[in-house]
């Protein structure tokens, strides 16, 4: 048993020297979702508060996330987030990529989705009431109509809009 448990320490000390890359792309604030749609100071702490560690370039890494394998399992959530909606990027969307991702944020705000529960446990911050919950859906409503001046959709290998 003793020699069980000291095989262990040392798999999980020999871990730690596999961290993850921490580094977040670059950023560029003309692409960003809180400037394309002149979201309110108010409103877009809201969202960075609650959105941004997962769904932006702009992640600041919490310091569970050296300590593996918990950073590896935080990495992809991260790393998937951004693939299914990036406000850092979110000018490159055409108008109905972003019409879909607006609503799609607000069916999870409305049904509680998110931000996740496992989020929450390490940021409490990130839990939004009812006021906050009401401010981010009604401006997310407001902007969907707002969607044809706010698009810089660019053109694929074959020509094609980003249309994901």
């Amino acid at each position: 048993m003793k020699k069980v448990a000291l095989a262990l320490l040392a798999a999980g000390v020999i871990l730690q020297f596999f961290q993850i890359d921490k580094t977040n792309p670059p950023v560029d604030k003309g692409m960003d979702f809180v400037q394309i749609k002149k979201m309110p100071e108010s409103t877009a702490n809201i969202l960075k508060s609650a959105c941004y560690d997962c769904y932006s370039n702009e992640t600041k890494y919490p310091w569970y996330t050296n300590i593996q394998p918990v950073a590896w399992f935080v990495k992809e959530h991260i790393d998937d987030g951004r693939k299914r909606l990036n406000f850092s990027t979110f000018a490159t969307y055409s108008p109905e990529k972003q019409a879909e991702k607006i609503e799609e944020s607000i069916e999870e705000i409305e049904k509680g989705g998110m931000p996740l529960e496992s989020y929450l446990l390490a940021h409490p911050e990130a839990k939004l009431s009812d006021n906050q919950k009401q401010e981010l859906v009604s401006f997310l409503k407001q902007s969907i109509g707002n969607n044809a001046q706010t698009s810089h959709a660019t053109a694929d290998e074959d020509g094609d809009k980003d249309e994901d």
